[in-house]
């Protein structure tokens, strides 16, 4: 499954994923980890302008994709956790999301 090819649909009364689903999506995920009910991963930067571009470019894609992670911003690192609230853990969103910001990082 190609997770930049998805977009995230509504998940109200939807339920997490099971954990062997989880498992299977975290391989295309390097460097993400599952904190409690949480998918998050840490990027650092070399200064903070570097990291407000990339703060403002997940903003972009959270705002289009209408699936929003807690971040915490620092001077050269962005924390960034996912997670399905209204389904009180893991959905395909948070794995859609994660690969798109994974995405903005990508060197060709």
């Amino acid at each position: 499954m190609n997770l930049l090819e998805l977009s995230c649909e509504t998940q109200h009364g939807a339920n997490p994923l099971a954990a062997s689903t989880v498992n299977q999506l975290m391989g295309s995920l390097p460097g993400w980890n599952i904190r409690g009910i949480e998918l998050t991963k840490t990027f650092p930067f070399a200064d903070f302008h570097d990291t407000m571009a990339f703060v403002n470019a997940l903003a972009w894609i959270a705002h289009r994709e209408d699936h929003h992670p807690d971040m915490s911003v620092h001077y050269n690192r962005v924390v960034v956790n996912f997670s399905t609230h209204d389904a009180g853990g893991l959905t395909l969103n948070d794995f859609i999301c994660a690969a798109k910001t994974e995405a903005l990082l990508a060197r060709p």
